[in-house]
């Protein structure tokens, strides 16, 4: 990636890992603002941000069903922490169906972050942990339903999901409306193109799962990040931040 645009981004404790996938960073140090283009990729995101016009502020971004063109402006320095959807019930203060494709302002000093967490990721990480309780108990049949989304790619159908977790695809699709502000199969899609991403950081252009043909391909990774599986590979001026950190693994 750019050397003026730096980021890392780490796994959780495995405790987390039904609620949490990566605790990150990214920072534009220089003077002059980073045009990003963010694509969906099935996170909800916490971010504590500061910037040289920016004093330090919480925000949390809900689900993207579509690209998004952003700026970052001079000398921005972030600390995130990208949860899965099950932490939206278990973990997160508020929903989040009602921001879909946007964020909420959450108050500044929520969790007990202050600006002066910011001086050092790695003492962020732990207190990131001590801070994510994860609950005792939890529905099986919704850690259960994730688990099976996230192992097949999206690729599995309502149906067989709904066998398999002995829970209605109605109450399912309701769920997920009611939490999130999208159908299972509309989450189902972006982890599918998520998983295709993986695949195109390899240089790898032609459907590696159950696209119906290669046009079909096309289409869907045009939809979410805007431009076509050849100029999205090129990623030119590593606009697309998601798969420069895929390429880089």
């Amino acid at each position: 990636m750019n050397n003026n645009f730096h980021y890392k981004f780490i796994e959780p404790d495995k405790s987390l890992a039904d609620f949490v996938e990566s605790i990150g960073m990214f920072h534009n140090p220089t003077d002059e603002a980073k045009e990003v283009v963010v694509i969906p990729d099935g996170r909800i995101d916490l971010f504590f941000t500061q910037s040289l016009t920016e004093p330090f502020h919480v925000l949390l971004m809900g689900l993207e069903t579509e690209p998004e063109q952003r700026s970052v402006p001079p000398k921005t320095l972030t600390f995130s922490i990208s949860f899965k959807p099950l932490a939206v019930e278990y973990i997160l203060p508020t929903p989040i169906a009602g921001f879909l494709n946007s964020a909420k302002d959450l108050p500044n000093d929520f969790w007990g972050f202050t600006a002066d967490d910011l001086k050092d990721f790695d003492a962020f990480y732990k207190k990131a942990h001590q801070k994510i309780a994860a609950p005792k108990e939890i529905d099986e049949r919704k850690r259960k339903l994730f688990d099976l989304i996230y192992s097949s790619n999206g690729e599995m159908s309502i149906k067989e999901l709904s066998e398999k977790v002995f829970w209605s695809s109605r109450q399912i699709n309701r769920y997920f409306n009611q939490q999130f502000g999208l159908s299972l199969k509309a989450f189902c899609k972006i982890l599918r193109f998520r998983a295709s991403l993986e695949h195109i950081a390899q240089g790898k252009l032609f459907p590696e799962l159950n696209f119906a043909d290669q046009n079909h391909f096309i289409k869907e990774i045009k939809k979410f990040s805007g431009v076509v599986p050849k100029e999205l590979f090129k990623n030119q001026n590593d606009r697309f931040v998601l798969l420069s950190v895929l390429k880089q693994k």
